[in-house]
């Protein structure tokens, strides 16, 4: 499906096969010197024939594109590293590529994973199964690294990078300021709400994702561009929803806790999902996947506002609440 979203600039929608997102927006905007495409998909056939279908469509040279990735999330970028023409630059923040090496590492997941609290043998379903892993990346591309604040000028157009970590180390959008256009990426979705999830000690996501909405508040947005679902407007009650949802999100965490000492595992089992299952032993270990990494990030934002606090027994991160909480 291709949407004309303005003169120049379009919306194509690539399939994502057997995964609840359904679908990924790639952008195009077209220009008589370079052409820019942003985001693209996953590196399987399904994505590569929608894409490259449109692309025939717009009449997209490939040897006149170059490519910008909002983040580094296979989804997004893995179908770069594959159709790029050889002149072509592929663009992505500083603090996802330098991360990539370390997330094509699967040890480093299984250990944090078991660590809190996942079964072996769901650790391996997930990670074998994982579409990062299955359809992720061609070999390491040297990537042209963007900095908040770089500019592309494309046509008419002139964007903007702005820097909104949380959904990925360094995620990045790019504005448009005379048109007030946002190409959102995963940040700020319409209907559904982008996943915060941590796999490592070293940042608090949560944390740094409400601080980036904070930071898109100040922006004049007439249109928002996202990368996934439709466009939309009202950038300013989206971002407010997406506050209200983990806010929202932390107290049902808290209520977990209640009853005692548990890891993140045990936490996520209890969550509310929005997925047709009667019980979490239903739930895909695809799906069991984000969840405990969504619940890992709540458990540690509520951790560093003193809510909650952690031990090791027997192996095993296990949180509960601050004796002042539980009283």
């Amino acid at each position: 499906m291709i949407e004309e979203i303005d003169r120049n600039l379009y919306r194509l929608e690539i399939p994502l096969p057997q995964n609840p997102l359904k679908s990924i927006n790639s952008y195009v905007i077209k220009s008589p010197l370079r052409n820019l495409v942003i985001d693209t998909g996953l590196n399987r056939e399904e994505c590569r024939k929608a894409l490259l279908q449109g692309f025939e469509t717009l009449r997209v040279d490939l040897a006149q594109t170059d490519f910008f990735i909002t983040h580094l999330h296979a989804d997004h970028l893995a179908l770069a590293t594959t159709i790029a023409h050889d002149t072509a630059s592929i663009y992505l923040n500083d603090a996802d590529a330098r991360r990539i090496a370390i997330f094509q590492k699967r040890s480093g997941f299984e250990q944090f994973a078991l660590l809190h609290g996942m079964p072996e043998d769901e650790v391996k379903e997930g990670l074998d199964n994982h579409p990062g892993v299955k359809y992720g990346i061609s070999g390491m591309p040297r990537f042209r690294t963007c900095r908040d604040g770089d500019t592309f000028e494309v046509g008419e157009y002139t964007f903007s990078c702005v820097e909104t970590p949380g959904h990925s180390f360094g995620h990045m959008c790019l504005y448009e300021p005379t048109k007030q256009y946002l190409v959102s990426g995963d940040h700020i979705l319409g209907d559904i709400t982008p996943n915060i999830q941590s796999w490592t000690d070293d940042w608090n996501p949560l944390v740094v994702y409400l601080a980036s909405l904070e930071r898109i508040k100040g922006f004049d947005v007439k249109l928002v561009l996202p990368g996934h679902r439709a466009v939309f407007r009202d950038c300013r009650a989206r971002i407010e929803e997406l506050m209200q949802h983990h806010g929202k999100r932390a107290l049902e965490v808290l209520s977990i806790l209640i009853g005692g000492s548990k890891t993140a595992y045990q936490v996520a089992s209890e969550m509310t999902w929005d997925i047709v299952c009667d019980s979490w032993v239903e739930f895909p270990v695809a799906q069991k996947w984000f969840a405990v990494g969504e619940a890992i990030a709540h458990l540690m934002y509520l951790e560093a506002l003193a809510k909650i606090q952690r031990e090791v027994v027997g192996g095993h991160v296990l949180f509960r609440l601050r004796a002042e909480q539980s009283d």
